[in-house]
């Protein structure tokens, strides 16, 4: 990685708008919702998540598969996924309101629709939000990282993390 030039620092300001936009339309919609007094039914709002961390395991696998024995890592390609991560993970704890909160052991599941959360997740939603806040502030940094050594020790402490949270968070069954 050496040292990285400005370009490789920062996204594209395309990128950057795209990602802008996605997030005030995330959050000018929930305001206006809430300014009506209703919501996006529960099984919307648990797909949208799943869209965004599947979008999230995505751009990781492509970082991943970059630093895998014999790959090429591109590093600007790199950086903008790692950038793309962690504003994702800043977006993800708005994507569980309490109505969300529908597990159900032995219940048959749609795997597209319905949660797999674990309802410890609202119980202790102070500790999941620092997981994803912590989660969001590896990726940025490892977006940021100079030296491969560095960013190669980020993108595995990103993984450590994501890996820690579906431990605690995410039911199987």
């Amino acid at each position: 990685m050496g040292v990285v030039s400005a370009r490789a620092r920062h996204a594209s300001p395309a990128r950057i708008f795209c990602l802008s936009a996605a997030i005030w339309l995330l959050v000018s919609h929930s305001v206006s919702f809430a300014q009506n007094e209703a919501a996006p039914p529960a099984k919307d709002t648990i797909f949208a998540r799943k869209i965004l961390m599947g979008t999230v395991d995505m751009n990781m696998d492509e970082v991943e598969t970059m630093l895998a024995p014999g790959s090429k890592l591109d590093d600007a390609e790199a950086r903008e996924h790692l950038n793309t991560i962690s504003v994702l993970l800043m977006a993800f704890p708005h994507l569980f309101p309490a109505a969300t909160n529908q597990w159900k052991d032995g219940a048959d599941r749609d795997p597209a629709l319905d949660t797999f959360a674990s309802p410890e997740l609202w119980s202790n939603f102070a500790e999941f939000y620092r997981r994803a806040s912590e989660a969001s502030k590896i990726a940025f940094e490892a977006s940021r990282a100079v030296r491969l050594h560095e960013f190669k020790t980020l993108v595995g402490q990103l993984r450590a993390a994501c890996n820690s949270c579906h431990a605690r968070f995410l039911k199987t069954e």
